[in-house]
């Protein structure tokens, strides 16, 4: 199973319902990450106001962070690959990351895998 990691800049609170100002791509992830959470995905995300260690702890992040800085966040890391900078990914492309997506939505993601003979497989044989 892949493992997806959301890195964020300091936030005082994860839902993007505190304060005046509704934060409408914090409400579509937090519902998209606790989604894939309910069909068993490895994902997870991390404040840097809450959890700074896990900017210290992963090298991706550590090096994004020594590079680009807050400014870039967020950030997402899939198995140790950053994936996106900046934005948050839709749920689309978390599930597509996840390997939850109908085979589809992986290809027009570019996130099928081609075997020795280039051909992708799945039910079709070729991409």
């Amino acid at each position: 199973m892949v493992a997806i990691r959301i890195y964020e800049p300091a936030l005082c609170c994860d839902t993007g319902v505190c304060g005046v100002d509704v934060d409408q791509s914090l409400v579509e992830v937090t519902a998209s990450v606790r989604s894939l959470q309910e069909q068993g995905a490895d994902i997870q995300r991390h404040n840097l106001a809450t959890d700074p260690l896990a900017f210290t702890t992963d090298e991706t992040v550590r090096a994004f962070m020594h590079v680009v800085g807050s400014t870039g966040l967020p950030l997402t890391v899939v198995d140790g690959v950053t994936v996106a900078t900046g934005s948050y990914p839709s749920k689309a492309q978390l599930l597509a990351f996840a390997g939850l997506a109908a085979p589809a939505a992986r290809v027009e993601l570019g996130l099928t895998e081609k075997s020795e003979s280039g051909c992708c497989g799945g039910a079709t044989g070729c991409c």
